[in-house]
């Protein structure tokens, strides 16, 4: 059977959300909710809007309990969750693929080393029977020396 291509092998890779921009664009957002960059940028951002509406009077778009920063993080919330979940997604699929291209792989290597082993096993074959036969040849040619020269 011919092997797949590199492309048609992955091809699935793509299939649950398009190969296009959408997709990667989700899942480079995805990736980026969870790095220390955006951890550390939305701890300062939610300080620097806490204290411009705890502090200053005339700034106060957002007074305690702060119900449109709520908003802001239900919001966030709302388009995070589907993301990391397209993430993982598209990284089961390529982990099930790299799965099966490495069983692919293990069977071929197996498949290979069985008609090593064959190939192998029939040169030992071949080399026993050239040996018998020198043995006798020599035999024969030791019994003729010997036997005619006396």
């Amino acid at each position: 059977m011919p092997e797949p291509s590199e492309n048609q092998r992955l091809h699935h890779l793509h299939r649950p959300f398009g190969g296009g921009a959408f997709g990667n664009r989700a899942e480079a957002f995805a990736r980026f909710f969870g790095t220390p960059r955006y951890l550390i940028g939305q701890t300062v951002l939610v300080m620097v809007w806490i204290a411009a509406n705890a502090a200053a009077l005339s700034l106060r778009w957002d007074p305690y309990p702060f119900i449109l920063l709520n908003l802001v993080f239900s919001l966030q919330a709302a388009y995070a969750a589907p993301l990391i979940l397209l993430a993982q997604t598209r990284q089961a699929e390529r982990d099930r693929s790299m799965a099966e291209v490495d069983a692919a792989h293990r069977e071929q290597a197996a498949a290979d080393a069985l008609a090593q082993d064959e190939q192998l096993r029939a040169l030992l074959e071949a080399n026993t029977s050239l040996t018998a036969r020198v043995e006798r040849l020599t035999t024969q040619l030791h019994e003729r020396l010997i036997g005619g020269g006396g």
